[in-house]
């Protein structure tokens, strides 16, 4: 049964998950756990408080949390693809903040740092695709159901069309530091909604 904290302890934890978090992206998992107490100022006690199993349990709570990041960075807009005009201004937001993380993206700590090797993590992961290809679902389906594209564009290949461009091009950028490989990849995604008029396959 998971413990309840404090708003203190909870408040002390989320502090060590993101100094560690943000040490990660900066340096990989290589890192030890003073390097982790040294960056949070957490006494070794602390950490082994709020992480009983040690380095493998706050792996695990930092790429929980690398999930969260990456979409809550893309928010408002994420959750508000209800027109043309939103799917652009997200666009924007997601080059925006690509452009501005490169390496040190939290899709990048989770996929490379953190690694897939661990069973928990791949869930983590598995799970983050999932909530955000639904939020593009939502977000193509609300363009059908609007007008705005063809009511024959299959929502969930499109959905998958475009998480592909995101994440494709988000692991281009990290690899090669450029990032036209997701400016391109996401806009070409993004008008092959409005050039499959009549081209679905059922929605």
């Amino acid at each position: 049964m998971e413990r309840v904290l404090t708003p203190k302890g909870a408040a002390t934890r989320q502090r060590i998950v993101e100094g560690a978090a943000t040490l990660i992206r900066e340096r990989g998992t290589t890192i030890g756990l003073d390097d982790i107490r040294a960056v949070t100022s957490t006494s070794k006690s602390q950490l082994f408080h709020y992480f009983p199993d040690g380095k493998s349990d706050l792996l695990l709570a930092v790429a929980e949390y690398e999930a969260g990041q990456v979409l809550a960075d893309q928010q408002p807009m994420l959750g508000e693809l209800t027109s043309w005009a939103a799917w652009q201004a997200w666009r924007e937001r997601v080059i925006a903040k690509y452009d501005a993380q490169r390496r040190n993206c939290p899709l990048s700590a989770l996929t490379a740092q953190l690694g897939l090797a661990d069973p928990a993590t791949r869930t983590i992961v598995t799970e983050l695709y999932d909530r955000w290809h639904a939020y593009l679902v939502a977000g193509v389906q609300a363009l059908k159901d609007s007008g705005e594209i063809d009511a024959g564009v299959d929502v969930g290949r499109s959905a998958t069309a475009i998480l592909t461009a995101v994440t494709g091009g988000a692991t281009l950028l990290i690899a090669t530091d450029r990032l036209s490989y997701l400016e391109e990849g996401l806009t070409e995604a993004l008008d092959a909604l409005l050039r499959r008029a009549g081209a679905g396959t059922g929605g």
